[in-house]
């Protein structure tokens, strides 16, 4: 993978620096075993070290678990350091000294700062601790972007980022450190004024840092992108991006975070003419900001309230902020500030008419802004972030196309097992098909059985023999009427009978039409003893309600047979239908035969035992009707009884359903 060439000048010319100016740090570092002696290190922080080194570990977390709390007291990450080197281990070195310069570029020393940092990145290349590697570039980045050196904070971030990234299975760490280069990268659109870029990068950073569950990353970033926002004019997002900073700051109490959201929304108040409230919160602010002793932040601060002042016309208390903020940035390098402040500066002179101050001011500010983004850097910037994208794409599709070469060879060697399971597939279903087939046959048989069975009980010899015996006693006693009658009604009844046998439905009408004409022969061997009565509802339209085809003449032979015909007195049956729900009608035969237990007594008496298939045939044809219809075919067979609890009848209810 292609890497940064980053040029390295600068730790040549910090040896410079400390033989000229810096003394007092090298004699620092020289002096620090002999200040960790004369200021006492807590008891149990030793032991937390002496812990630490023994278990040896070379991931940052489980050195910054026990040592968090610890982590910005720089005379006990001196005695680390120290108790590190003396034990040869580089992973505590490094983290110590990084922590070390967090220290020094949170109070804007950040000369300090890149020296801490440097040494922490060369202890970890020494050891080859990839991810305190990538953890100190990071924080070189951090601190070369706060003194708005553009190209190094570029170099050490994109340097950092291509790292993380070549590593695949990363750490927490490394994917921690992934979201500081991606933030810090959107930090460099934004002091470029690319905002939409810097968005995009802090939207990234932020989705990354929701996933490790790190709230102060999401405050960092959610900070960021209302900073953009409120840069583009869109204040509301803006305020909406600063409330959700404010709130992680304060789950975390991130000192720090939340002074500078204050002091944004303090900004965004300003521009919605809100300005005394916003004068109010800097001024709260900007205590907090002195005793944090971050330099940067009071810096920021003292302009945004030297602004706000402006605005509020007290001139003479604007001026003061803005000249103490413009001594704080040279003091500590701060051109993006000095720039702003001078900004300001021109502001105030214009509106008291000092138009040759106001001069001087607008030259030095765009002094200070060349410094930060002229068209040499915008370039850079922008070359080195058009190699970078194009490598990583060209890097995935490396990526991409071994992995295609593995799928392939995959696919080659498993070819066979494919075709294979394929043919066992087709055959598979070929044998599911031929078994439904069979079920589907089997089914059709056995349909075509219950039909042939019904036909022959509509049909049975002792029916046909009797009713033709009935005709012809006519015939002898001479009452041709009466047998020309009845034996049109016979012939009409068997030409019914053979004609619903061929269909699966037929009409209500046709259905009770032949019910009738069964009823009116089967009566002449009771002697027209019978009494049959039909009832229908008006709601029920014979015509258009399908039932199964001779469905009722079992029930009828049952009712005759096995209830009346023993019976002594009037015999009545009654046949009534009517609509029992929108997706059932009901369908009762009743009769006041001598009911269900006497009738079995009396057959059992009998020689010849007369069993009626009839209803059991019936029963299946309609379970079979029931597989094409949402709703079932229910029969109920209901005893009935006199007041004095004497059987007096039998009752059949047919639930009929019509979707």
């Amino acid at each position: 993978m292609w890497l940064f060439l980053v040029k390295r000048k600068f730790w040549n010319s910090s040896i410079a620096i400390f033989k000229k100016k810096h003394l007092t740090l090298l004699l620092g570092f020289i002096l620090t075993p002999l200040l960790l002696h004369s200021q006492k290190v807590p008891d149990d922080f030793k032991r937390k070290v002496d812990s630490i080194i023994n278990i040896g570990s070379a991931i940052y977390k489980d050195i910054n678990t026990p040592l968090r709390s610890s982590r910005r007291d720089t005379l006990l990450m001196r005695y680390f350091n120290e108790a590190s080197k003396r034990k040869k281990y580089p992973a505590g070195q490094a983290y110590a000294l990084n922590q070390i310069g967090v220290k020094y570029r949170n109070i804007s020393n950040f000369k300090n700062a890149i020296a801490y940092h440097q040494m922490a990145l060369d202890v970890s290349r020494v050891a080859k601790n990839i991810e305190f590697e990538i953890f100190s570039l990071n924080m070189l980045g951090v601190v070369y972007r706060r003194s708005d050196a553009i190209k190094s904070a570029l170099d050490y971030n994109q340097e950092a980022l291509e790292l993380a990234e070549s590593i695949k299975n990363p750490s927490d760490g490394i994917k921690r450190s992934i979201n500081v280069a991606t933030n810090s990268i959107g930090n460099i659109y934004q002091t470029l004024e690319q905002y939409d870029l810097a968005i995009a990068q802090f939207e990234k950073s932020l989705i990354l840092e929701r996933d490790l569950g790190n709230k102060l990353g999401q405050a960092i970033n959610t900070q960021n992108i209302g900073e953009c926002y409120e840069a583009q004019g869109k204040l509301e997002e803006a305020l909406l991006n600063y409330d959700i900073s404010m709130d992680l700051n304060e789950q975390i109490n991130s000192k720090r975070g939340k002074i500078i959201c204050t002091s944004g929304i303090a900004h965004v108040y300003v521009h919605q003419n809100k300005t005394t409230l916003a004068k109010n919160m800097l001024e709260e602010v900007l205590e907090d900001a002195n005793e944090l002793d971050d330099k940067e932040v009071i810096t920021s601060v003292l302009i945004n309230l030297g602004w706000t002042l402006i605005r509020l016309k007290e001139y003479s208390e604007a001026r003061k902020r803005l000249n103490k903020a413009v001594q704080m940035a040279k003091t500590h390098r701060l051109p993006s500030h000095i720039a702003e402040a001078n900004k300001f500066l021109s502001e105030l002179a214009v509106e008291q008419n000092d138009y040759k101050s106001a001069l001087e001011f607008f030259k030095e500010r765009k002094k200070h802004e060349e410094r930060i983004s002229n068209d040499r850097n915008l370039r850079y910037v922008n070359d080195i972030i058009i190699r970078y994208e194009a490598e990583k794409r060209r890097s995935q599709l490396e990526e991409l196309a071994v992995e295609n070469e593995i799928i392939n060879s995959k696919l080659r060697k498993n070819r066979t097992t494919f075709l294979i399971v394929g043919i066992v597939i087709v055959l598979f279903a070929f044998i599911l098909y031929i078994l439904y087939r069979q079920h589907l046959l089997n089914n059709e048989k056995k349909l075509l059985t219950l039909e042939q069975s019904m036909l022959r009980s509509q049909m049975n010899p002792h029916f046909l023999f009797n009713s033709l015996n009935s005709i012809k006693l006519y015939i002898i006693n001479n009452e041709k009427k009466n047998a020309v009658h009845y034996l049109n009604k016979f012939s009409k009844l068997v030409r019914k009978i053979l004609e619903a046998s061929s269909l699966k439905e037929i009409s209500l009408a046709e259905e009770l039409e032949t019910v009738e004409l069964y009823m009116n022969i089967e009566n002449i061997r009771f002697s027209n003893e019978i009494n049959f009565q039909t009832k229908v509802a008006p709601n029920i339209d014979i015509h258009t309600v399908k039932i199964p085809s001779l469905v009722l003449q079992p029930f009828l032979e049952n009712s005759l047979w096995h209830g009346l015909s023993s019976k002594e007195g009037p015999k009545n049956i009654w046949l009534e239908i009517s609509r029992e729900s929108d997706q059932f009608i009901q369908i009762s035969i009743s009769d006041n035969g001598v009911g269900r237990a006497v009738a079995e007594r009396i057959r059992e008496g009998k020689v010849l035992k007369r069993k009626s298939v009839g209803i059991d045939i019936t029963k299946e044809r309609l379970a079979n009707f029931s597989r094409d219809y949402q709703n079932s075919f229910e029969i109920e067979i209901v005893d009935l009884y006199d007041d004095n609890q004497q059987s007096s009848g039998t009752k059949i209810i047919l639930h009929i359903p019509t979707i």
